[in-house]
């Protein structure tokens, strides 16, 4: 067998197979809205808070409730100690300046 055939072989192989995933990753998609749009209304019903990344921390478990100052509790001039801490950026309000009216 010539390697141009093979190699035309294995490409049309590997493109059938993009197409399959393609199709059924838009199948699951279309099945998973309805079951997603009552997860969505519980947690607005129950007014949930963020998903809990990190264990260590109350800074990294609840992002969206800690102001900057909460990493630095125990001191002023502690160093960050939780490794998820220096994955995990501040949440975006935090950072906006607030204009004066």
């Amino acid at each position: 067998m010539r390697a141009s055939t093979l190699y035309l072989a294995l490409t049309s192989a590997l493109a059938c197979g993009m197409a399959g995933f393609a199709l059924h990753a838009s199948l699951e998609v279309a099945g998973a809205a309805a079951p997603l749009a009552r997860k969505s209304a519980l947690v607005r019903q129950l007014s949930l808070t963020d998903l809990c990344l990190f264990t260590e921390a109350s800074y990294t478990r609840h992002p969206s409730m800690t102001d900057l100052a909460t990493p630095f509790q125990d001191s002023p001039m502690s160093l960050e100690h939780f490794p998820s801490g220096a994955l995990l950026q501040p949440p975006g309000h935090l950072g906006r300046e607030e204009s004066a009216p």
